[in-house]
């Protein structure tokens, strides 16, 4: 079943999900979403948006298979085969074709259930190197789930995604932080980062003609303090006695990094927070970060590599854009986290999307990329495909 979701002068429609399998069809879907989605979702076809915007992300971190295409797929009550992983669609399935895309689904499986068994031991290159790989998580749900999947810690915490449409209060989240702090010893926490594609009702920002290039990530340390000011007490009394590490987002300057760790140090002093165990990082994902290593260094604890940001950026390509297509593996993306890596005096992992493409994997090892996060059901395969290079 073929269900088609329309948006149109801005007013979003709901849709009665039907509990029988189906594939979506949309425009385009909110973040917040794709958590709606039931279980007889199988698939999601969308056609204003990119395989790199932030709602395709969250369906594939959802095991949602999501296919980008631009026309729209002709109502039929006939089958309907969707192959995210090769980009394939048959609108209309005949039976040899249902035939080979079983034969195929299967060969996934069997290589999905090996790496599943294994999920749990070391990613240790074929030359002994042992490759960490951490998860991209959005709740305390998912959190368990990575656990679950073999992830050896939380790598991204997205907590713009936390707490949905509702603007939360101090008390939800120190237990929300908290709760995924006990899982794992090792957690980054990414601070609010809201801008771009990702929109909360409780965050006012200003309409912009190009919101990719506003007022989004560390720039709402200016804009709304007293957010950050609430989020950083949170995360502060919910890690006491824990080693937590706290990334700064879309960070373009060494005195943007300065700025956000002193508010950050200056909260902690207010609500007489301890941070003898608290690390401050940031993503990688303005290239201006590249030609200023130097700086940084002096600065920073940790790197996080943010590909998928990076790459519209140096591209100058909305990552959104719905025409205008990046290559998530382009020489220049690669180029740059080699740059990176080659430069930093602290430790580097990647976070985006390139961390999970099994064809970049073994570049990214080769130059020294020692941790890589990925979304929970990418887990074991990453692990698998290490072992492999």
């Amino acid at each position: 079943l073929l269900r088609r979701l329309e948006t149109a002068m801005g007013y979003h429609t709901v849709v009665a999900y039907p509990d029988t399998p189906f594939i979506l069809e949309a425009d385009d879907l909110l973040p917040s979403e794709v958590e709606t989605l039931p279980s007889s979702c199988l698939g999601v076809i969308l056609h204003h948006t990119s395989p790199a915007s932030h709602t395709a992300i969250l369906l594939r971190a959802e095991g949602i298979p999501t296919l980008i295409v631009t026309d729209a797929v002709p109502p039929s009550d006939a089958p309907v085969i969707l192959d995210a992983s090769a980009g394939r669609l048959v609108p209309s399935a005949a039976p040899s074709d249902i035939t080979e895309a079983q034969k195929r689904e299967e060969s996934i499986r069997k290589h999905a259930d090996h790496a599943h068994t294994k999920r749990f031991e070391p990613a240790r290159t074929s030359e002994g190197s042992i490759i960490k790989v951490l998860a991209n998580v959005t709740d305390a749900a998912s959190a368990q789930e990575a656990k679950e999947a073999g992830a050896e810690g939380i790598g991204l915490l997205r907590t713009e995604f936390l707490f949905g449409e509702v603007k939360p209060d101090y008390h939800t989240q120190k237990e929300t932080y908290r709760a995924i702090f006990d899982l794992f010893d090792e957690v980054t926490v990414r601070t609010l980062d809201v801008g771009g594609d990702k929109a909360l009702p409780y965050v006012d920002l200003p309409k912009e003609n190009n919101p990719f290039l506003g007022i989004r990530g560390v720039r709402l340390f200016k804009s709304h303090p007293e957010i950050m000011e609430e989020q950083l007490h949170a995360i502060f009394d919910a890690a006491k006695g824990r080693a937590v590490k706290i990334m700064f987002p879309m960070v373009a300057t060494p005195e943007e990094f300065i700025t956000a760790k002193r508010f950050a140090l200056e909260i902690a002093d207010k609500y007489s927070c301890s941070v003898d165990n608290i690390t401050f990082g940031m993503m990688v994902e303005v290239p201006s970060v590249l030609f200023l290593m130097e700086a940084f260094n002096q600065e920073v604890d940790f790197y996080s590599i943010g590909s998928n940001d990076l790459n519209q950026y140096l591209h100058a390509v909305e990552r959104t854009h719905p025409t205008l297509s990046l290559d998530p593996r382009s020489e220049a993306l690669l180029g740059a986290i080699e740059q990176c890596v080659r430069h930093a005096q602290k430790p580097v992992s990647i976070c985006g999307e390139l961390a999970a493409d099994e064809a970049a994997i073994e570049r990214l090892v080769k130059c020294g990329v020692t941790t890589l996060s990925v979304s929970a059901k990418a887990v074991a395969n990453t692990k698998e495909r290490i072992r492999h290079v």
